[in-house]
């Protein structure tokens, strides 16, 4: 019997906030299915993790708050593979800011890596996704949709990467690229420690999230690498400009 062959054979994707996560079982699932992955992510030795997943991922590291990042990133997969065919803005940051204790560097801050660093990796890997008739996922929150009390900027750096993602796929159309978003509920990660709770508030929100949710729990990080990489593969051609959310059903609460 013919082995049904890898829907992403020699796809190259650019994969950021590759080291846990979301990000990781992203740039696992599209080696999987045949791609070359170029992950990146600012801490090495998480990076080096993720990389010794599969033989086909390489680790990139890099700051994605530094704005010359985006295009070096695009180069050295330029360099490598001579294509990209698929861009995943998975990088983010979640900030507990309360509106008295906002301050103008944790905005900036915040919004440099989840809106600044997507927008210039879509606008660096433009041309040479213009040349494959390839694909942007953006990762958003259902929290880009749903008020977030205490931490209304995080939420709105989301929703700003929500409209991008539509104007983006109208923007981009006539030049064959896909832009669609997906918008995870509370998925297991380091998330809430990086954003500075302790652990028993870590824990007790992640219970809370978990009674919200009517499938009764928080979601995987493969749960969500599976639906980047169908939105990646070439059957998904005529979807473009939707957020996708995969919440557990917490969006009909």
């Amino acid at each position: 019997m013919t082995p049904t062959p890898e829907p992403l054979t020699d796809r190259v994707a650019l994969v950021t906030g590759a080291s846990s996560g979301i990000g990781r079982a992203a740039a696992t699932a599209l080696a999987r299915a045949g791609a070359h992955v170029i992950a990146l992510a600012r801490t090495p030795h998480a990076l080096d993790d993720t990389a010794r997943t599969h033989h086909r991922i390489t680790a990139h590291p890099a700051d994605l708050r530094d704005p010359r990042t985006p295009a070096e990133a695009v180069d050295a997969a330029l360099t490598a593979h001579q294509r990209i065919d698929v861009v995943v803005n998975n990088a983010g940051a979640t900030a507990m800011m309360p509106l008295a204790h906002t301050r103008a560097d944790a905005v900036e801050d915040l919004f440099a890596l989840n809106v600044t660093a997507p927008s210039l990796l879509a606008a660096a890997a433009h041309a040479p996704l213009a040349e494959t008739g390839g694909t942007i996922v953006n990762i958003s929150s259902t929290y880009g949709h749903r008020p977030l009390p205490g931490a209304a900027h995080y939420a709105a750096s989301k929703a700003a990467l929500e409209s991008l993602t539509r104007s983006w796929a109208l923007e981009l159309a006539p030049h064959g690229i896909r832009v669609n978003a997906l918008a995870p509920g509370p998925t297991r990660s380091n998330a809430l420690t990086a954003a500075g709770l302790d652990p028993d508030t870590v824990a007790r929100v992640q219970h809370d999230e978990a009674a919200r949710i009517p499938l009764g729990r928080r979601g995987e990080p493969d749960e969500v690498a599976a639906w980047i990489t169908h939105l990646a593969d070439p059957a998904a051609t005529w979807l473009t400009g939707q957020v996708i959310t995969i919440d557990g059903g917490l969006e009909l609460t």
